[in-house]
């Protein structure tokens, strides 16, 4: 990162980073490596690239699809066909001169081409070797590991939604998202590891383990209380209250964590004797008696709009606002001096503007180096280390 006419090193300053996932969990794990200094060479089948280069709408003013953006910036894209002997020693050479490799083929199509750990260890001990699959490389190896069915297969879609209606996606391929965060945070584990060693290790996170690890107090209500979560809509299994409202006005999500939030709310809202009620004394009270605390409230927040609830509410330390959509949320980060959006020079064109790593470190910041690459851009100087 430049910063006037200095240099600031990035923490990950000479990492390299062979990068031949696709999709999503792989790129974005490779993306916050790449933001934070490490060189990643993106390797792409020729004919055309990651699959997520042709997922669109919607586009960018340049035609580009929004989706392979949003995780694929400060790589080089080289193009290799794993088919072509040449180009496979090719790959076997920048493997062997990596510090990092990043893959999520299906189970066994690395070993077939003599490109697993295994096969790579000994030319490159310091190897640190990531492998994302979907549920695992044993029994699980033949499920296809997509978000949409994991999200099914894994619990999470039994909890989301209202208990009468369907079981409801998460709005964004989370599972996804989570198994890049648990990959990143595998790779740096092991290359501290490498630090004190100088031993390289495999790194294996897959979006079935990744999910059930990030259910956390849903998950521990079945392992360790032995309860079977289920739909509650917005509410929460063990809170209240804790969910949205609908006011005079617009719609208002109420958080409330504590009992002294919950005399504050009901003194903020003109009914301070909720607060005595023995019924909602405390959190386990009012989590027995969620129907009734919510019909009082409910008379209680329809008499004034949203906006109005929101602000005096948040002027009691009560946590609560409006639902945002994408655009106010990104407003209101602004308005909260976050900068969410960063300006990605190209070398052809206006700036890729896209959402800012939310990573601040004050000695080695995230920088943003380049656009996301356009299928073989490899940069100058090619693909050398």
């Amino acid at each position: 990162m430049t910063v006037g006419d200095q240099v600031i090193p990035g923490a990950l300053d000479g990492l390299k980073v062979l990068d031949f996932s696709r999709v999503l969990a792989g790129p974005f794990a490779t993306m916050m490596l790449g933001d934070l200094g490490a060189e990643v060479i993106k390797v792409e089948r020729p004919d055309g690239g990651d699959e997520t280069r042709a997922w669109g709408p919607p586009f960018d003013a340049r035609g580009r699809a929004t989706y392979f953006l949003s995780v694929n910036r400060n790589k080089r894209s080289f193009v290799l066909d794993l088919t072509d002997d040449g180009d496979l020693e090719r790959a076997r050479e920048l493997a062997l001169s990596a510090d990092v490799l990043v893959e999520n083929f299906r189970p066994g199509l690395m070993a077939g081409l003599k490109l697993a750990y295994e096969d790579l260890e000994e030319g490159n001990p310091g190897l640190i070797y990531c492998s994302i699959t979907g549920f695992g490389p044993g029994q699980g190896a033949r499920l296809p590991g997509y978000d949409l069915l994991v999200q099914a297969l894994g619990g999470l879609m039994s909890i989301t939604g209202e208990a009468e209606r369907d079981p409801q996606k998460v709005g964004v391929a989370l599972v996804d998202i989570l198994t890049g965060l648990f990959a990143t945070s595998g790779i740096l584990a092991a290359l501290r590891y490498r630090e004190r060693s100088g031993q390289g290790q495999k790194v294996e996170v897959s979006l079935l383990a990744s999910l059930l690890g990030a259910l956390v107090n849903q998950a521990s209500a079945y392992t360790a209380g032995g309860v079977v979560p289920h739909r509650m809509g917005n509410a929460h299994p063990s809170i209240s209250p804790y969910e949205l409202y609908q006011a005079a006005r617009g719609q208002l999500v109420i958080a409330v964590g504590n009992d002294r939030q919950f005399r504050a709310l009901c003194e903020a809202i003109e009914r301070p004797e909720l607060a005595d009620d023995s019924r909602f004394a405390t959190n386990t009270d009012r989590v027995a008696n969620r129907i009734e605390l919510r019909e009082e409230l409910d008379r209680a927040l329809r008499e004034q709009p949203a906006d109005h609830w929101s602000e005096v509410l948040t002027a009691a330390r009560v946590p609560a606002g409006p639902v945002n959509d994408v655009g106010a949320a990104f407003r209101l980060a602004r308005e909260l001096g976050l900068d969410p959006v960063v300006e990605i020079p190209t070398g052809d064109g206006p700036a890729t503007p896209l959402t800012r790593n939310p990573i601040t470190l004050s000695r080695t910041p995230a920088s943003y180096r380049s656009s996301p690459p356009a299928l073989g851009d490899s940069g100058p100087g090619g693909v050398a280390w």
